[in-house]
């Protein structure tokens, strides 16, 4: 199991926890994910790691689309690849949603899957070299076309003066059928929104018809699926479990409206649909306390690890057996780091391709 460490995006200061950073490379650890919202970004803090680590990778989990061009995506992550020494570099993708990419970033939401399909190929072709870049997609065109609104006329197809790592990861952040099929067409790897163990009998099928649909024999082999975990190391488990409800109501009641919130879909189809509702109308009604007071123990402890060292290692088998590649350690303690690494290594990962063969044999 590759593990990764989450830092995410800023509160109303950044601070860049390295010490925790630098025992997690100490220790093993394969990776480590930055996120953004609509303070701090996701790209700069992981310039900032590169220069004070020697090996550990670096992700972004995820860069909006919205907030910067493919060709700037392309720059700016084979810009701190390179400043990292190369071949350390994740481009982790996500589309957001339409309150922060049309109230924040002021563009429209369009049409998302498109977008996202554009944007992956535009990047992979700065990434190539091959050829000054042109693309005709159904959302975004390079050159900007000549006889559009505003058009000068003048743009020309151009190919990146840096030479970039030419096969430079693209994951993506997906929880819905069509991009989860896409992170296997056409990227790399995956961020799997909301997964748990037991999620890899819904997810599975879908990659593995994008690497069909990506001929040329793509397959699990080289494809990282990397979920995220909180983990605590305590004796008393319900103050921790109530710690991480506050960011749940976060994302089910208030990232997204009514009637588009992936993270409130996600929320229903793991069997809690009356929480779900509940929980959005208290936190779009502004009662934010009791928004998070509704999010069930059951549902925290789908993504988390919370207990004494003995039950953190009795629990991680599930998610060893899951079917992911790596999982990203989100916790404030040293020692549950440490932990965590020992565990790893106690109880590998038997992988996508093993878990898939398990379940098809189960049909």
């Amino acid at each position: 199991m590759k593990l990764g460490i989450s830092i995410g995006y800023s509160g109303a200061e950044l601070k860049i926890p390295m010490e925790k950073i630098l025992l997690a490379e100490k220790l093993g650890y394969d990776s480590v994910w930055t996120a953004e919202a609509y303070g701090s970004d996701a790209v700069t803090p992981l310039a900032f790691i590169a220069a004070k680590t020697e090996r550990i990778r670096l992700g972004t989990g995820i860069m909006q689309l919205a907030g910067r061009t493919a060709a700037m995506c392309a720059m700016q992550s084979q810009t701190v690849d390179a400043l990292a020494g190369g071949n350390r570099f994740i481009a982790g993708l996500g589309v957001s949603g339409p309150q922060i990419v049309e109230g924040w970033y002021g563009e429209p939401w369009g049409k998302p899957y498109w977008r996202l399909r554009d944007y992956m190929q535009i990047m992979q072709k700065i990434f190539a070299r091959e050829s000054p870049v042109t693309h005709e997609g159904r959302e975004i065109v390079l050159p900007y076309p000549k006889d559009a609104t505003g058009s000068s006329g003048l743009g020309k197809p151009l190919m990146s003066i840096l030479h970039p790592n030419p096969t430079l990861p693209i994951w993506l952040g997906a929880g819905g059928e069509a991009t989860i099929r896409l992170s296997a067409e056409l990227g790399q790897g995956i961020l799997p929104l909301r997964f748990a163990p037991g999620s890899m009998a819904e997810i599975g099928p879908w990659i593995e018809e994008g690497f069909r649909r990506a001929g040329g024999g793509k397959s699990w082999d080289g494809f990282e699926v990397q979920s995220g975990v909180g983990v605590t190391i305590t004796d008393d488990p319900q103050p921790a479990l109530d710690a991480r409800k506050p960011q749940i109501a976060l994302y089910v009641g208030g990232m997204g409206a009514r009637g588009q919130n992936y993270h409130n879909d996600a929320m229903v189809k793991a069997g809690f649909a009356e929480e779900a509702a509940k929980i959005q109308e208290l936190f779009l009604d502004g009662r934010k306390e009791e928004a998070a007071a509704t999010v069930p123990n059951a549902y925290v402890e789908r993504s988390v690890l919370i207990g004494s060292a003995e039950y953190i290692r009795d629990k991680y088998k599930a998610w060893a057996n899951s079917g992911v590649t790596g999982l990203t350690i989100n916790t404030t303690q040293f020692e549950a780091l440490e932990l965590m690494a020992d565990i790893a290594k106690e109880t590998p990962a038997i992988g996508p391709q093993a878990a898939m063969d398990a379940l098809k044999a189960t049909v």
